[in-house]
């Protein structure tokens, strides 16, 4: 599977969905079972990569300031969620800065956006359903222990406003 058919796929789904993080993960296991399972293993190399990519202290900060507060495990649905958001909003706040979110996103609810937990599931799902098996161990290099970067204290509000300015403006300034 070439990167442009990953993306395909999950803006389609996305797109089909109006946006529910449920609707999404459903619709894209629905899309994923009319593939071959070597093709949905390739969606998951694609989609843990992506994992992978975005574990960064800096996209962290950013999913901390949408939601908040973010935990471990919401940190991982965040970036679920972020690359179900398509490749212009992933490789936006990757390739960029992840405060360019503000820009990429039209608009966010910290209720309703920022976790797609089915997301990271559905190639497994998909996987199953096609051969009754677990999905195999993917064969990627393991993810970094610790996120990449530099570390931020969370618990800071001063330091996350300067580090992410657009962000503490749009969804946390009172």
């Amino acid at each position: 599977m070439e990167e442009s058919e990953f993306w395909e796929l999950i803006d389609s789904s996305r797109v089909a969905s109006d946006g529910d993080p449920d609707d999404h993960a459903d619709l894209l296991v629905d899309r994923l079972t009319a593939l071959d399972p070597d093709s949905v293993l390739d969606f998951a190399r694609h989609f843990e990569s992506r994992m992978n990519r975005s574990y960064r202290w800096d996209v962290w900060g950013a999913a901390w300031v949408l939601l908040d507060g973010a935990s471990d495990d919401a940190f991982d649905n965040f970036r679920c969620w972020l690359i179900g958001q398509g490749r212009a909003v992933f490789e936006g706040a990757l390739h960029g800065d992840p405060d360019d979110l503000a820009d990429l996103l039209e608009d966010f609810d910290p209720e309703a956006d920022g976790d797609a937990e089915g997301l990271g599931f559905a190639a497994d799902e998909a996987y199953e359903q096609l051969t009754g098996l677990e999905r195999p161990e993917l064969e990627l290099p393991p993810p970094p222990p610790e996120p990449v970067g530099a570390a931020l204290d969370f618990e800071d509000d001063e330091a996350l406003a300067e580090r992410f300015p657009k962000l503490w403006e749009q969804f946390r300034e009172d």
